[in-house]
């Protein structure tokens, strides 16, 4: 490696790239900038590349204590370049964060995908479903190979999340089984809110970066 290169990466986490990469690197280690360009789409291959991917997308850089801060800006240049917004992470709080926002959710709608798929009647189940259907398992699918070593890979996090989505699930089938209207409709209506203040705040920062 020469020694004004610099290394990075586009990986979905972090920690396991940095011990690897620490572990490849040795004393090296300080020109490895670790990056994650949050640009996923479901479908995958070079037939589904389009140019204008990072326009107007988040990209993290979880740069290491040992990253000089004139590497960390030279990748967050290239990043700029593509018309991506820089954001700043340390990778701990990087897996913590995806574990819950995208890899939950793609455990999420592989399983749900899965078990319809393997009741008797599938094929009438998926007759009838429907846009809610379709969107919530739109990300069902991208890569079952790509997925599997995410889902190993930030382990121990997705592991916290998928616990205490547990605890949500349990509790809700609680109210189902209970007829608890109102603890549903509070639920429902607080999960609605966030959502909505969710995508307005996505629009505001698209427009202001568009």
């Amino acid at each position: 490696l020469a020694p004004r290169a610099i290394v990075t990466d586009a990986g979905s986490t972090k920690g396991d790239v940095v011990a690897a990469a620490r572990k490849a690197l040795g004393a090296r280690i300080s020109q490895f900038v670790p990056a994650h360009p949050i640009a996923g789409r479901e479908q995958h291959g070079p037939e589904a590349a389009l140019a204008d991917l990072y326009e107007g997308k988040k990209v993290v850089i979880t740069a290491l204590p040992e990253n000089a801060a004139q590497d960390v800006e030279t990748v967050a240049a290239a990043w700029r370049a593509c018309g991506a917004v820089i954001h700043r992470l340390s990778p701990p709080e990087h897996d913590a964060v995806f574990a819950s926002v995208s890899h939950l959710p793609h455990v999420l709608a592989f399983a749900l995908v899965d078990d319809i798929a393997a009741k008797p009647h599938a094929d009438t189940l998926f007759q009838y479903a429907a846009s809610g259907f379709r969107d919530f398992t739109r990300i069902a699918a991208s890569s079952p190979e790509m997925w599997r070593d995410i889902t190993l890979a930030n382990r121990d996090a997705l592991l916290t999340e998928v616990d205490a989505y547990l605890v949500q699930l349990q509790s809700i089938r609680e109210m189902i089984a209970n007829s608890d209207g109102p603890a549903l409709e509070q639920v429902y209506a607080s999960a609605r809110d966030a959502r909505q203040q969710w995508a307005a705040a996505i629009e505001a920062a698209e427009r202001k970066n568009g």
